[in-house]
């Protein structure tokens, strides 16, 4: 994952940030208790994101206790009362997506960044072979999806619907996956409408986030192929393609938050909509404008 999916935490309650903290240090046991104290490395706000929604779709978590951090024992920090399955579902999402990100490095890369990929693979993929024994259906949604992501990027001239197709339809797959409980079919609509658009908003997002760099090191980027972007571009050329991917972005929010109002999220349904309607809108901001302000102040 990308660590794009986060809330807006000026926005969130006392008791709502104290919540989504201790589904955040949940899931760091859960990985370490899983996977081993490694696997902790892989903790992000993307996972955490996806462990508070299944949470809050199938009601699971049942509240809240006082505990110490386990990397930091003198350090106190919430734990959930409840939702196993959902943490233990995340993680293994976790370490298969870092996994999949470690071999993606590999391949594209340059050197001292696919050496540092090499020392680290050993690890990562020790941990993905036990998540896939355990979710095997999740492994192969992922790996599937890298394999046509890949594929997909290897196809120039085409637009970025195209090259943000595979990432959406993964993460549909994910949340269907996710969502199967007897009360909730894996082919509900709304489900599916969630995970689609999430994955395409974190694509697209993280294409306009590597740009530049991108253009440095003349790795591939969807909007360096629909623009023809050259590495000497005039920084005006580039502020056009970031306001061409706000509106992009806005379009695919738009069809993220329709599906997530209608569904009926209870009790941390609050921190859900604050990271659909304030957080993800605010990373956006942050990465497609703030970071052109900071460059020329």
């Amino acid at each position: 994952m990308f660590g794009y999916v986060r809330p807006q935490k000026s926005e969130l309650r006392v008791r709502e940030y104290e919540a989504y903290r201790a589904v955040y240090c949940s899931l760091c046991r859960q990985l370490g208790k899983s996977y081993g104290m490694f696997a902790r490395m892989t903790l992000s706000y993307d996972c955490t994101f996806f462990a508070l929604w299944l949470m809050a779709l199938h009601k699971k978590c049942l509240g809240f206790r006082e505990g110490r951090c386990v990397v930091n024992p003198l350090k106190k920090c919430g734990a959930c009362i409840g939702g196993g399955d959902e943490l233990r579902l995340a993680s293994a999402l976790s370490v298969i997506m870092v996994y999949q990100k470690v071999r993606d490095n590999i391949a594209d890369d340059r050197f001292l960044k696919r050496m540092k990929s090499y020392m680290v693979l050993p690890f990562v993929s020790q941990m993905r072979r036990k998540a896939a024994k355990d979710y095997p259906e999740l492994d192969k949604i992922v790996a599937l999806a890298m394999m046509e992501q890949a594929a997909a990027e290897q196809n120039p001239g085409q637009s970025i619907d195209f090259y943000a197709e595979p990432t959406a339809k993964m993460m549909e797959q994910v949340f269907a996956f996710g969502a199967a409980a007897p009360e909730l079919s894996p082919e509900d609509r709304l489900v599916r409408q969630a995970g689609y658009f999430l994955g395409r908003w974190v694509y697209i997002i993280d294409a306009a986030d590597d740009l530049e760099k991108d253009l440095y090191e003349g790795a591939f980027n969807p909007f360096i192929i629909k623009e023809q972007l050259q590495p000497n571009c005039p920084t005006e050329r580039l502020k056009e393609v970031k306001e061409e991917a706000n509106r992009i972005l806005n379009a695919t929010l738009s069809q993220l938050i329709a599906a997530v109002n209608l569904m009926d999220l209870e009790q941390l349904g609050a921190i859900v909509s604050n990271v659909m309607f304030l957080g993800l809108p605010e990373m956006q901001r942050a990465i497609l404008f703030e970071k052109e302000k900071e460059k020329h102040v």
